[in-house]
């Protein structure tokens, strides 16, 4: 039989440090999001960073906590509840960190007799941190514990012309009533070094992006080109001007480049070049999570504002909207009655 596994980020369990230190160990030590030799890895991690960080995650993880639990979760939830309504197939939501794990959401599948899989990476994008952490800790919760099951992986759909015309809509219809001088696409960031890492021709990438339009079998591993492919797209869809639209990266860490700009950065830049309202999209993340409602739609729109500018607006992600749900339905049943898969 055929079935669904749906996987996400993942969340601490409550909006505590003492819930939050043990999922940031497993997040952190993931040689796919620090990838760095184990041992200094351990010593960064649970030496350094896990003595501060839990408390002040903590913190950021309490003003954006629902009464139902973590925005995440929640939402994942709720988007896989509603694709169950639509599919005939098994269906199970599992997370790459925190306690709802992968192995419990594939042994949920195995109990309904299920031994032919399509795994769904809830990542648009292709990154050694997360769509590729997820196929590989999958793979290895397969190898491990369910050997008789078959795997296929949802290729990441960032230019699938159905995300990108349910992603463009959504955006329109956040953007309603909002007089808007620009657009900021801002992704989360990454290592340049994880775009090396991750061309397999190992000369492509140049990270500066005169790559990016030299057709390469890297662009199926590469962060980089799909993000502004992501934006381009939506640009064209919606009929945006050049002038009006930019990408950015949010989220990254002290010490080794990152991709640039830096949104925080834009947050103070834009103002100054005379933009005054702004609409921001986090398109690397299809449910929205601590880095969209905290960092993004909280911290970013205060040092917007603080750089003089004066409307700022967060579009939110698909979430659990019926127009994603359809479009993961149509994929997930065309894989059923064909094994197909969208392109």
């Amino acid at each position: 039989m055929k079935g669904v596994l749906l996987v996400n980020l993942g969340s601490p369990d409550s909006p505590t440090a003492k819930d939050v230190k043990p999922y940031l160990d497993e997040f952190l030590m993931d040689e796919r999001v620090i990838d760095v030799p184990a041992l200094l890895r351990n010593i960064l991690v649970r030496g350094i960073i896990l003595q501060t960080r839990p408390k002040k995650s903590a913190k950021a993880y309490a003003k954006i906590w629902w009464e139902e639990g973590s925005p995440l979760i929640v939402l994942s939830e709720r988007f896989a509840k509603k694709v169950r309504n639509y599919t005939e197939m098994p269906v199970a939501l599992g997370m790459r960190y925190g306690s709802m794990s992968i192995e419990n959401a594939m042994q949920e599948l195995k109990n309904q007799e299920v031994d032919e899989v399509l795994l769904v990476p809830l990542y648009p994008h292709y990154a050694m941190s997360s769509y590729e952490t997820v196929v590989v800790k999958t793979m290895e919760v397969k190898e491990a514990s369910f050997p008789e099951m078959k795997i296929t992986t949802l290729p990441a759909f960032y230019k699938n012309p159905d995300y990108i015309k349910v992603l463009s809509e959504s955006i329109a219809e956040g953007l309603k009533d909002f007089d808007y001088d620009h657009i900021l696409f801002s992704y989360h960031g990454i290592p340049e070094r994880h775009i090396r890492k991750s061309d397999p021709t190992k000369f492509h990438c140049k990270i500066d992006g005169s790559c990016c339009s030299v057709n390469s079998v890297a662009h199926h591993t590469c962060y980089r080109h799909q993000v502004y492919e992501t934006t381009e797209l939506v640009k064209s869809y919606l009929g945006l001007k050049e002038e009006q639209v930019s990408t950015s990266f949010q989220s990254r860490l002290a010490g080794d480049p990152w991709l640039k700009p830096y949104t925080d950065y834009e947050f103070e830049r834009l103002p100054k070049e005379g933009v005054k309202n702004l609409a921001v999209i986090t398109a690397a993340f299809v449910s929205d999570c601590l880095e969209t409602l905290e960092e993004i739609a909280m911290e970013g729109k205060e040092q917007f504002e603080e750089a003089g500018g004066e409307k700022y607006k967060h579009i939110s992600c698909l979430n659990d909207s019926d127009a994603w749900v359809k479009v993961m339905v149509k994929w997930l049943n065309e894989w059923q009655t064909n094994g197909s898969l969208p392109a």
